[in-house]
């Protein structure tokens, strides 16, 4: 018996190119780093997510933040020295 493949065509896809045309610019990007709430609901109605603001406050969102970072910040060590990159703006607004 063949496989097949399910069709997923009409459906809203979240794969490589969900953020094709989403050019985060013009009053979406914050001085501080991360987004400015233009710029995630643009986000949020272009690929259907749901992306909140940053929860300094504590709480289960900044701990797994805060980890997805500090691996960011391995990788990508010329930004991990540069305190003014958007790497560390977010975490420092984050309070990483």
């Amino acid at each position: 018996m063949a496989k097949r493949k399910s069709s997923s065509k009409g459906k809203k896809s979240k794969s490589k190119g969900a953020m094709k045309g989403c050019n985060i610019g013009n009053g979406c990007k914050s001085k501080k780093g991360g987004l400015t709430a233009k710029g995630r609901r643009m986000i949020n109605r272009k690929t259907g997510s749901k992306l909140k603001a940053p929860q300094p406050g504590g709480g289960a969102r900044k701990k797994s933040y805060c980890a997805r970072s500090l691996g960011q910040m391995k990788k990508f060590p010329k930004a991990a020295k540069n305190p003014n990159s958007r790497l560390r703006k977010a975490r420092r607004r984050w309070k990483c």
